[in-house]
């Protein structure tokens, strides 16, 4: 008589750089689901956040540094700065229904993340230069992102922040916003890969450095 298969435990977390993440398929993200419905694609964790983690992995980053993350959706990258690195982290995002999500997250990682409702153009300078560091992932896919991702940047570097990273897969509207600001700002582009914990590519834009 054939034994009964044993049921395969459904793995609905993801580890990585020291921080926990939880899939679409994990109850507590399908519980917060029936509340808040995040509208802007901030229904997940992008890859091009995972660059950004390996990358500051490989540079290091001053302990206690002030970080924001720019269209942060579940706050990934704010939450690695913070944990690793003992960042002071604001999360960013035009869409409040992300950040139940990302406080689920800051949570389940043992850390405190401030959550900031606003697009990119309301931002003053005032407020900029708190920041050390810019950071975003995928925050530059529709053409109409092109302008206030430049003027992110290009605020950011006025206002005194050290460094801006910027990461996306490779669409053509992160190209030519990238292309513009080296021309008139500086930086440069670098093609980006992990493939240990997680597997993921990205162009990192990278502008300025930190001490």
């Amino acid at each position: 008589m054939a034994k009964p298969k044993k049921k395969t435990k459904k793995i609905t977390e993801r580890r990585a750089y020291g921080i926990t993440v939880l899939k679409a398929s994990d109850s507590r993200i399908r519980k917060l689901r029936k509340k808040h419905e995040p509208n802007i694609h901030g229904n997940k964790v992008w890859n091009s956040s995972w660059c950004i983690m390996d990358f500051l992995t490989s540079q290091g980053l001053p302990n206690g540094v002030s970080v924001l993350e720019a269209g942060c959706g579940w706050g990934p990258a704010g939450i690695f700065c913070a944990k690793k690195f003992d960042a002071r982290v604001t999360g960013l995002d035009a869409d409040a229904a992300v950040f139940p999500y990302l406080n689920l997250h800051a949570e389940i990682n043992g850390v405190e993340i401030t959550t900031y409702e606003a697009t990119f153009d309301k931002l003053k300078k005032k407020q900029l230069s708190e920041y050390n560091l810019v950071i975003g992932g995928d925050i530059c896919f529709w053409d109409e992102m092109k302008k206030p991702v430049y003027k992110l940047v290009e605020k950011s570097m006025n206002s005194g922040v050290g460094q801006v990273i910027i990461a996306d897969p490779g669409r053509p509207p992160f190209h030519k916003m990238a292309e513009k600001v080296i021309k008139r700002i500086g930086g440069e582009v670098k093609e980006w890969s992990v493939d240990d914990e997680v597997k993921a590519n990205a162009y990192l834009l990278i502008v300025g450095s930190l001490p």
